[in-house]
């Protein structure tokens, strides 16, 4: 039996018929630039995530780029993140001209460690992005106190986490903005690249709308030096389709993982851990076990797909090395890119699927 990571066909053809007639419409109309879909999108977007103001823009590294321009972060100044996260959140802070300082994170949930905040700060520290990952949030509360107490902005980094919740509100209402990717492999996802912002400060909403469309104010009129991020309609066509099934397939998600972590309970190996505050949506579902490449080869000889997000952590790729981020001392983090293994899940998987993959596992270790 094939197993995939992921199966965007199956949802195409469960979708098609509403999919078509999206497209068409979107076509029909010829309102291809921040149109009818993409204003329904950002209003539905806001309602959901709890915040005033919804800003598409044209992938969710974009959406990283224009929130740090919109916060005022300029060269000399520090953003504090993880090394475990995929590139973009710290080629967003290298692209505006600052320095990425990385922490550790919290081995139990992948996510920040807010203990490490304070000796990371300095006089040149100006916001802290925390990532939540695999789709469970980071710990914001502990976050945001550090945050007020030295008057830094928090950019929550949503791009795994579409609807996940901390505290009963959702991620993406708890910083000062929140940045959502709507890259194919994501929870909700396009036929191609989208991302959207999220914010409840009107000033900061407006300079982010700046931004995405060349500084654009009125016909032959431009304010500020900006980008050409404007989330595409057809996108946003698609993604309205999607939207509807969010919900249920975050539900989905969650059902598949209380399956795998039964049926893995009382293996040698560490399943998904969730805090108190946290409602995980299963981005990944993320095991993590010392032989880990043993067990990797075992599941590719029984076709079962799986990834190892991140074996190689963004904070030690070669493009990151002029800015000095390889001599971060990250033990976590190296504990984690050698153990990590992530299992299939997604919405369409089915429970014959998700045993026969448990099966597998269990018959490694047996």
């Amino acid at each position: 039996m094939q197993v995939p990571l992921m199966d965007l066909k199956a949802e195409y053809v469960a979708l098609k018929p509403q999919m078509t007639e999206a497209i068409d419409e979107a076509l029909s109309s010829m309102q291809l630039v921040l149109g009818p879909n993409v204003q329904r999108l950002e209003q539905q977007w806001a309602e959901l995530v709890g915040v005033e103001h919804a800003i598409g823009v044209g992938s969710g590294t974009d959406a990283l780029i224009i929130a740090l321009r919109a916060l005022g972060i300029a060269p000399g100044d520090e953003v504090i993140t993880v090394g475990w996260t995929f590139i973009a959140t710290i080629e967003a802070i290298i692209l505006v001209g600052a320095q990425p300082v990385v922490v550790d994170i919290e081995l139990d949930y992948y996510c920040l460690n807010p203990e490490l905040l304070e000796e990371a700060i300095t006089t040149r520290t100006r916001a802290i992005i925390p990532v939540h990952v695999y789709g469970h949030p980071a710990d914001m509360a502990a976050i945001n106190d550090v945050a007020d107490e030295h008057n830094l902005q928090v950019i929550e980094d949503c791009a795994q986490a579409h609807l996940a919740r901390y505290g009963g509100e959702a991620v993406g209402s708890l910083g000062d903005c929140g940045i959502f990717s709507f890259y194919m492999s994501k929870n909700l996802s396009g036929y191609g690249e989208g991302g959207i912002i999220t914010t409840g400060d009107d000033k900061l909403a407006e300079q982010i709308r700046l931004l995405r469309n060349h500084g654009y104010t009125s016909r032959y009129e431009h304010e500020i030096i900006g980008y050409n991020s404007r989330l595409d309609e057809i996108q946003a066509a698609i993604l309205n389709v999607k939207l509807e099934r969010l919900e249920w397939g975050n539900q989905r998600r969650r059902e598949l993982a209380a399956i795998y972590d039964k049926a893995l309970a009382d293996l040698p190996i560490i399943t998904p851990a969730v805090a108190a505050p946290a409602e995980h949506v299963y981005h990944l579902y993320t095991i993590r076990t010392p032989e880990r490449d043993s067990l990797s080869t075992h599941l590719e000889q029984n076709d079962i797909s799986f990834a190892t997000h991140y074996r190689s952590p963004a904070h030690l790729q070669p493009a990151c090395r002029p800015y000095g981020l390889h001599l971060a001392e990250l033990p976590v983090t190296q504990q984690a890119a050698e153990e990590v293994l992530q299992l299939p899940i997604h919405p369409y998987l089915s429970d014959e699927q998700i045993e026969y993959v448990a099966e597998t596992v269990r018959g490694f270790f047996a």
